[in-house]
């Protein structure tokens, strides 16, 4: 029990600024961890505000920007995806979350802190955990994947949040470093 608690402590001691060395791998992750970011920032704005890309368009094709569909006019970012894209063996648990405030609260809440946590570089540990949980638990409402018997694009970002969170690559143009400097963060370094 003693190496595995010597084991967690270095993991949670551990200097993520130094975790990679080589440059050009920095710069790499740094790129990979400001799109993700982006990405996530981006589907929060766009079921915020119906901007027309994957939130407000219509059946017929038809684009109705800060229409109905728009979070703050009402719209449920979860009751489509949830509700209608679900399958496979949790089918009826989503589809029972599908549109609650629960689900659509805590979706756009996970949506806004994960793209803040990586477009920033700061709270990577918190924001890549809460990433790969993110893609985990969207991966478990389309089983089986449509193109591939197990490996989709969720397990993708999933293994992508892992690789970012034990990197330290919020360090590489991000707020990494100075964030790990804070008082709170220094004694909290789950917060890192």
């Amino acid at each position: 029990m003693t190496t595995l608690t010597a084991h967690v402590h270095h993991l949670i001691d551990h200097d993520e600024e130094a975790a990679v060395t080589e440059t050009a791998a920095r710069r790499a992750l740094g790129a990979l961890r400001i799109g993700f970011g982006l990405t996530f920032l981006w589907a929060f704005v766009d079921k915020l505000l119906a901007l027309g890309y994957s939130t407000g368009v219509a059946q017929d094709g038809s684009v109705d920007r800060f229409g109905p569909d728009a979070w703050i006019h009402g719209g449920s970012p979860t009751q489509g995806f949830l509700g209608f894209a679900a399958d496979g063996p949790f089918q009826s648990l989503w589809n029972s979350l599908a549109g609650t405030a629960f689900a659509d609260w805590s979706f756009m809440l996970g949506l806004l802190a994960i793209g803040v946590s990586l477009t920033f570089g700061i709270g990577m540990r918190l924001g890549t955990l809460a990433g790969f949980v993110m893609y985990l638990l969207m991966w478990s409402v389309v089983l089986p994947p449509a193109n591939n018997p197990v490996l989709d694009d969720h397990l993708l970002g999933a293994a992508t949040m892992v690789v970012l969170g034990l990197t330290g690559a919020g360090a590489t143009w991000g707020l990494g470093h100075r964030w790990a400097r804070l008082p709170l963060v220094r004694r909290f370094p789950v917060l890192r």
